[in-house]
């Protein structure tokens, strides 16, 4: 049986919220109305055995489309083989706040919507796993085709141009983002390259721009 949609209509023809344009309510991390999240980072004592080295809120914090919503970095990395040793990619994740993705690298981040946020739509040259922590949200792709999400539920995004929505007008909604580094990708002989659209100022450049 093919798979549903919820709509078929051009994304061209949808209408989306200018969310630069409009003043949201999240000045920081946690929303208001969403408890607060606490990371836990391990690491090990002087007889190999694991303990915990971080017991906190993250290093970066970053509101993001003019406070419609605000991201919480959980983690970044570098390098396909991540150097655990002497605390390396500890290092370099607490000084470094990482573009929308790590090329060779990973970023895992929350993100909190404000109620109704609707995000502009955007491509992160990145396989993206997105987890519905708080909330319900639409999850639209450039043909039209939608998606609705519940706690719980997760997207494996292969480098599409999407956009998402909080579906609550009244409570602010909470989503895991994993992003991952690929190989440039082509389709139909054109290379698909990142468009961040109007998110472009919210994240930091990639290293060499």
């Amino acid at each position: 049986m093919p798979a549903a949609t919820i709509s078929e209509t051009p994304i061209a023809a949808i209408p989306i919220k200018k969310a630069t344009k409009v003043k949201g309510p999240c000045t920081k991390f946690p929303a208001d109305d969403l408890r607060p999240t606490r990371r836990f980072v391990t690491t090990h004592n002087s007889k190999g055995e694991g303990v915990f080295l971080k017991d906190d809120e993250g290093d970066h914090h970053k509101v993001l489309c003019n406070g419609l919503a605000v991201a919480n970095i959980i983690y970044s990395t570098q390098g396909s083989q991540v150097d655990l040793n002497d605390e390396k990619d500890v290092a370099f994740a607490a000084a470094h706040e990482p573009p929308i993705h790590t090329r060779n690298g990973s970023v895992a981040r929350l993100i909190d919507f404000a109620p109704g946020m609707e995000s502009p739509i955007h491509r992160a040259m990145s396989i993206d796993y997105g987890i519905v922590v708080e909330g319900e949200f639409l999850l639209t792709l450039d043909s039209g085709e939608s998606k609705k999400m519940l706690p719980g539920d997760c997207s494996v995004n292969r480098g599409c141009n999407h956009k998402w929505k909080n579906l609550s007008e009244t409570k602010s909604g909470r989503m895991l983002f994993v992003l991952l580094d690929v190989a440039p990708l082509y389709v139909g002989g054109k290379l698909i390259e990142e468009d961040l659209g109007e998110m472009t100022s919210d994240y930091a450049p990639h290293p060499e721009e």
